[in-house]
């Protein structure tokens, strides 16, 4: 009887866990089949699952200017993949010596810190700042150090250093190390679950960015995915409103001209694409600590 009752228990686990998956597994495809799919189709038959006929339209107008788009890449990712991990070398670096006990300015420090989440400068101080003062306007220096820092991250991996043993530092300082040492031999190597899921939500947020570009850049060989993927969709939302106002009256067919769904669509793809793929690969570290057995008992 027990038996039968795990079996029934794993059996009703297992289907409540595969219900949940499709519940992200299938919006994606949704998607996916939208962003193969024409306009007239999408008219017609609304939203399906699969498509009836596969066109690429949507990908061959988004990729018509494949130079710009392959810059527009390349910018993304070493600004992200760059930025991202200086940016976690700064706070970590911050962090540490803010979760040490006998660190003096400790308190006044962290204050400050979490002084800088509650007031900001506004976007015109910001914009002087960066511009005028340091120099930043169309420069890609402007993607990677006014987002540096952050506090709230900085107060999670101080949290997070503050679990650690001290019985690690303090077996380290006796056999000479110095803080250096402890930091990056000690300190870094056990913190890699909160390290990697920080250098995600950077990289994340780095690669999401249009806004910076918006305000700051001029040239297009510095326009970052985000930002040339929308100003993809306002020149095809701007040429599907001028041609169904010039074809009023006229028997011109507009679905075939400008895919405007399915590119709304296919971009999604095309942003999300890349860092679908990397987001595996720091999984294992959102559940799994690695400070379990540091310490011998």
């Amino acid at each position: 009887m027990k038996s039968k009752k795990k079996i029934y228990s794993r059996i009703v686990i297992h289907l409540f866990f595969v219900l949940l998956c499709l519940t992200f597994f299938i919006p994606m495809l949704y998607v996916i089949s939208i962003s193969l799919s024409s306009d007239a189709e999408i008219s017609r038959f609304g939203y399906r699952l699969f498509p009836n006929n596969i066109t690429w339209d949507a990908y061959k107008y988004i990729f018509r200017n494949t130079r710009q788009l392959i810059d527009s890449y390349k910018v993304t990712a070493i600004t992200s993949i760059f930025g991202g991990a200086l940016s976690v070398l700064v706070m970590t670096m911050v962090a540490y010596p803010l979760s040490r006990e006998n660190f003096h300015f400790k308190k006044s420090i962290s204050f400050f810190i979490f002084f800088t989440m509650l007031f900001s400068g506004g976007l015109i101080p910001t914009y002087i700042l960066n511009t005028q003062y340091l120099g930043l306007n169309n420069n890609v220096w402007i993607y990677i150090l006014p987002g540096l820092a952050s506090a709230w991250y900085i107060i999670i991996i101080r949290t997070f250093f503050q679990q650690l043993p001290s019985s690690l530092v303090e077996s380290a300082k006796i056999d000479g190390a110095s803080e250096i040492t402890i930091f990056a031999k000690i300190v870094m190597p056990l913190s890699t679950p909160v390290v990697a899921t920080v250098f995600l939500m950077v990289l994340l947020a780095k690669w999401n960015d249009w806004y910076t570009t918006l305000i700051y850049i001029r040239d297009s060989k510095l326009y970052t995915l985000q930002y040339m993927l929308q100003k993809i969709l306002r020149e095809v939302e701007f040429i599907r409103s001028v041609t169904s106002e010039m074809s009023m009256g006229m028997n011109i067919s507009l679905d075939q001209e400008v895919p405007t769904e399915p590119v709304r669509f296919a971009m999604v793809i095309v942003a999300a694409g890349p860092t679908l793929v990397i987001f595996p690969f720091f999984q294992k570290y959102f559940t799994k600590g690695m400070t379990i057995g540091a310490v011998k008992g």
